[in-house]
């Protein structure tokens, strides 16, 4: 991570002190350790809540799974959180669900389905002690057989009510406050990125905020080839 080290600290040299701070504070609660999955959402004001929500909450992977939907947040109601995050899209086939879990699931990730279907246990019981994905289904119709069948865990969020189940945007913000916050307070858990994943994810938000970025980045990487170990 040399090279990725090298180029964020040039980055900083064009970036006012204040959202360097804000970059150095943030990425300290940044996790990997639980991640959204979406499966074929298609109400644009709840794909922008959802994105909120995981950034507020310091998820920094977002999977979105295609299927017959496309994934279009509504960036007045994200506030922009998109730009902080890394979402990644499952499209190139006509059914990408078991992709993106056999995915996650090579990642070392325990497979987590939302539902109000399936009586397992409520998402307070949910263990933490390895990498968690929740996935969360369709408005209208949750989860597809696929993903059910490729879940390794069912959760449930409380309800007392006679609607049978929340609206998407909720469910992701009630699981992701009750994962999140027992994460943090559990002792010996890893939870926090790696160096280097903090210097790829720093680097990644400083770009976002570099006028002409890439051609800065690209000039950048020709300096350090050229002279490998270039000076300041």
């Amino acid at each position: 991570m040399e090279k990725e080290q090298w180029l964020l600290d040039k980055f900083y040299e064009h970036i006012s002190d204040n959202k360097i701070e804000k970059f150095e504070s943030i990425i300290l609660d940044r996790t990997k350790h639980v991640t959204v999955v979406l499966e074929n959402i298609f109400q644009p004001h709840n794909a922008a809540a959802v994105l909120r929500s995981c950034d507020c909450f310091g998820v920094q992977d977002v999977h979105v799974i295609e299927n017959s939907n496309r994934y279009k947040p509504n960036k007045d109601i994200d506030m922009g959180s998109s730009k902080w995050l890394d979402i990644h899209h499952y499209n190139k086939k006509e059914e990408n669900t078991v992709d993106c879990i056999n995915s996650l699931k090579a990642k070392g990730y325990k497979i987590v389905a939302t539902t109000p279907h399936t009586n397992d246990c409520l998402i307070e019981e949910l263990p933490l002690d390895q990498p968690v994905a929740l996935l969360f289904g369709t408005e209208a119709t949750g989860l597809t057989q696929a993903a059910m069948d490729q879940a390794d865990a069912f959760v449930k969020l409380p309800m007392y009510g006679f609607t049978e189940s929340y609206n998407i945007s909720v469910s992701v913000a009630l699981a992701l406050f009750n994962v999140t916050e027992r994460m943090r307070k559990t002792e010996n858990l890893n939870w926090q990125l790696s160096r280097e994943e903090k210097i790829q994810i720093r680097l990644d938000w400083a770009k976002k905020v570099v006028k002409h970025s890439k051609k800065v980045e690209n000039f950048l990487i020709e300096q350090f080839n050229r002279f490998d170990k270039p000076n300041d």
